[in-house]
């Protein structure tokens, strides 16, 4: 089994509704967020998913929300736009571009600073 991962950024604003706290406000961050797919083999060159096709899905993922006030973007006008949400949204994305590839996805994980992070794991994993 191999575990491949890629890292992009993208920098954006939110406020938590309801949240009772400073992350009610409008504030901005800058999220790193780090997409981890599992394969079982690798293919006749030895690699067994290539970084580029990785970073290339996750960058087109990532590209709507850069620079933008994530709660004014659906489905972030209904749902708040916590970093929990935000990588179960980017799951489901790239979940649909690697659709038929033989790859799955072990996890994404969405930094919201250095020291502080949430890793979305799907069923199964």
């Amino acid at each position: 089994m191999y575990q491949v991962s890629s890292s992009q950024h993208f920098d954006a604003a939110h406020y938590l509704r309801g949240y009772q706290g400073k992350c009610e406000n409008l504030h901005g961050h800058r999220f790193q967020v780090v997409a981890t797919v599992q394969v079982e083999e690798t293919n006749e060159l030895g690699l067994s998913y290539d970084f580029v096709q990785l970073r290339h899905h996750l960058g087109e993922i990532l590209r709507c929300f850069d620079h933008t006030c994530l709660n004014d973007a659906a489905p972030f006008d209904y749902l708040n736009p916590s970093s929990e949400n935000i990588a179960r949204l980017i799951y489901q994305e790239l979940k649909n571009r690697l659709q038929g590839e033989p790859v799955s996805i072990s996890s994404i994980q969405v930094c919201e600073s250095p020291q502080s992070w949430v890793t979305y794991y799907p069923e199964g994993s």
